[in-house]
């Protein structure tokens, strides 16, 4: 293939085993004596548990039974705030919270003896209003004096906004199989984004040294979030169970179990104050960013740091104030999705901008143009932009694809004698890349790179391919490095005992961050002449964080985007449908044209859902619509052409001048689709999502 392959669609190196079947995902696994796994959860948000009593029907002694007093080392999962138990022990904060589990080999008698399990309980009060929660976690960027800028304000434009959960419905649910080995060692593989997430969690689980745990990840159907940090839980399940009873435990959950039990993207309510002067500058933002957290603290403190930071979008303001907060309810913990806190809080601003230009009385793209950040602006942390980005013609650019002006005319003339209101609308938004702040830092990844006899080259590293290319890229990269074939470049399945701690496969850095060591590497495997080189993460040079004040660098680079959607809205059944859709964006070097292509057109398809489709409904703090037959995601039917284009600005510290692109596409189609629905309709929208008994009634109210 020579030494052209970064910028080529070269085939994905997963891809042959995948269509003929030959990967292996965990359910295809059964070893010998294998036992399955089931959970009994909570059936209540709140309260203390009274009495556990195991019902007649089946042979209970033939049972590996494991409630909280079995647990060896700490009932606690380890990621950043130790809260959560892996059994609830006396207390349970939420419905679908796990109380006992149980194993068995035959997985009916198993299924009924769950049913059997009959706990009894002493109910408290439970919390589901985020305004009457405890705090997990408050952030407060400042940027100037706010309080000095009302007085010589032309206009003062208030408004709140607010987004529903959001089930990342991967396409295989939580699966985990764990064994105990001989000498007490404990092996876990499973469906997962971070390898080494589940290693720490055992570790402590279990009270175990570093060498006694094993994680590996296999074959990943499919993630967004959704299994960075839940893993841990499953894991820790099937591994209590197999330390129990000695054999190894496969716990597989349906989907009804998964969309009711796991985590989901956080709800959240924002609500702005801002200053703008007569001719439409941005004076001053005052931002009130509050998500809930659900039972237990997760990533929430994570999520709320990047939509705090990404609240003030990409727009040009000397005076700034974001508070925020992630509140405790009586919910199962909300955690990781695609986009991670940001598209909550670019939704509530991307639909402020429209409200502001109303107010002020320019047109949407005309006050974006007048306040969007320039080369040498800062953003809302005082981060200076030294890229070389035109947003206003990143924009236009767009605008003009889209064919946005003539359809504003058009669909106006259209809308006064058509039932089916047209509309158009956009949002420009901007996504920082790689860890926020000093993450990366503290996070020193390592990647390893080894050249065998045979004349190829292994790349060792603790990123997952779960279907966003992963191991493609990686390849790519290394391959044009070292000018060899790509075919030569092999990507082993992450194991924690073979591979090095590269950090998580999340916040859009496996291409930006650890491409950078990939190429690294190589460069030096090259030059040495050795048969294996190991790298570590160095922060490059002009980087400033300060953890206390939030101000400094939040992210190595920022991605930027505009995305257009044009609607139809059906005003007699309130239907909205996306006839068309224009994403512009600027991502570094695109490095494999057709996954990034693929990267935008599924997150826009969620976005999609997000905005118009996915609705959770809360039944006292369980999901009561946690089926595929209620819970509404779009079809292929309801997804229009998704015309890509990209920019590319070479970023100098990304691989190959590449940035981050994952979880850009999630942040811009709500706010572009619900702009253009106002856009039909004359009626603002400011709650997601949007669903046609909502279009029915305002209009009814209008």
């Amino acid at each position: 293939m020579g030494h052209r392959v970064v910028g080529t669609a070269v085939p994905r190196k997963e891809a042959r085993a995948k269509v003929t079947g030959l990967a292996e995902y965990v359910d295809d696994i059964c070893l010998p004596g294998m036992l399955h796994g089931a959970t009994v959860r909570s059936t209540i948000p709140h309260g203390r548990i009274r009495q556990i009593r195991f019902g007649d029907g089946v042979p209970w002694d033939e049972f590996t039974i494991v409630t909280a007093r079995d647990i060896p080392g700490k009932n606690v999962v380890s990621l950043i705030v130790e809260d959560q138990p892996y059994l609830a022990d006396g207390v349970v904060h939420h419905s679908q919270e796990p109380i006992l589990l149980l194993a068995h080999r035959d997985k009916d008698l198993l299924a009924k003896a769950r049913q059997l399990v009959h706990v009894e309980y002493e109910p408290l009060p439970a919390v589901f209003d985020v305004e009457k929660g405890s705090h997990f976690k408050t952030f407060l960027i400042e940027k100037g004096n706010v309080d000095n800028v009302w007085s010589e304000a032309a206009f003062i434009v208030e408004g709140e906004y607010s987004t529903g959960a959001q089930e990342q419905l991967y396409i295989e649910p939580n699966g985990m199989l764990a064994s105990v080995d001989a000498d007490g060692g404990i092996t876990v593989r499973g469906s997962m984004q971070c390898p080494f997430y589940v290693h720490k969690a055992l570790m402590s689980l279990f009270a175990l040294p570093i060498e006694k745990i094993r994680v590996i990840q296999q074959e990943t159907g499919g993630a967004f979030g959704g299994k960075e940090e839940y893993p841990s839980m499953i894991a820790g399940h099937a591994a209590l169970l197999a330390w129990k009873s000695g054999k190894p435990v496969k716990i597989i959950y349906d989907r009804e179990e998964d969309m009711a039990a796991t985590t989901k993207r956080h709800p959240s309510r924002t609500r702005h104050r801002t200053a703008v002067s007569r001719d439409g500058r941005l004076l001053g933002m005052d931002i009130e960013f509050v998500i809930d957290g659900g039972a237990y603290a997760t990533l929430s403190s994570v999520v709320l740091s990047r939509g705090t930071i990404h609240a003030a979008g990409p727009y040009r303001c000397d005076n700034i104030r974001v508070r925020s907060t992630a509140v405790a309810t009586n919910t199962p913990p909300h955690g990781a999705f695609r986009g991670f806190g940001a598209p909550q809080s670019l939704f509530a601003l991307e639909r402020h901008m429209n409200k502001m230009a109303r107010t002020v009385g320019l047109t949407p793209d005309e006050f974006r143009r007048r306040n969007l950040l320039r080369q040498g602006d800062t953003t809302a942390t005082g981060q200076e932009i030294k890229d070389a980005i035109d947003l206003p013609a990143l924009q236009e650019r767009a605008l003009t694809l889209a064919g946005y002006r003539e359809k504003i005319e058009r669909f106006e003339r259209l809308n006064r004698t058509s039932t089916r209101k047209k509309g158009i609308g956009f949002a420009t938004f901007l996504h920082g890349a790689g860890f926020t702040g000093s993450g990366e830092r503290n996070l020193q990844s390592v990647v390893e790179l080894e050249a065998t006899p045979e004349g190829r080259v292994r790349i060792l590293t603790s990123m997952t391919e779960m279907g966003q290319g992963t191991n493609t890229i990686l390849a790519q990269i290394a391959a044009e490095t070292l000018g060899i074939d790509y075919d030569c470049i092999d990507v082993p399945r992450p194991d924690t005992s073979r591979v090095p701690n590269s950090g998580p496969t999340v916040a859009s850095r496996t291409a930006m961050v650890i491409g950078n060591l990939v190429h690294k590497a190589a460069l030096a495997l090259k030059q040495d002449g050795g048969t294996r080189v190991k790298v570590q993460y160095q922060e490059p040079p002009g980087i400033y964080w300060d953890d206390e004040k939030y101000r400094g660098e939040a992210y190595g680079a920022y991605s930027f985007a505009t995305y257009v959607a044009e609607v139809t809205v059906d005003t007699l059944t309130g239907e909205i449908g996306v006839d068309d859709f224009v994403a512009v964006q600027e991502v570094g070097r695109v490095l494999h044209p057709v996954l990034a292509a693929g990267q935008i057109e599924g997150g826009v398809a969620q976005g999609i859902g997000y905005a118009l489709y996915e609705k959770v409904i809360w039944r006292d703090g369980v999901m009561a619509n946690n089926q595929l037959t209620n819970y509404i995601i779009p079809t292929s039917v309801d997804v229009p052409p998704i015309r890509v284009f990209f920019e590319e600005i070479p970023y100098a510290h990304g691989a190959m001048g590449a940035k981050g692109i994952g979880e850009l596409p999630m942040d811009g189609p709500a706010p572009a689709i619900l702009n253009a629905v106002e856009n039909a309709l004359g009626i603002p929208f400011d709650r997601l999502p949007l669903l046609p008994e909502d279009v029915l009634a305002a209009r009814s109210a209008a």
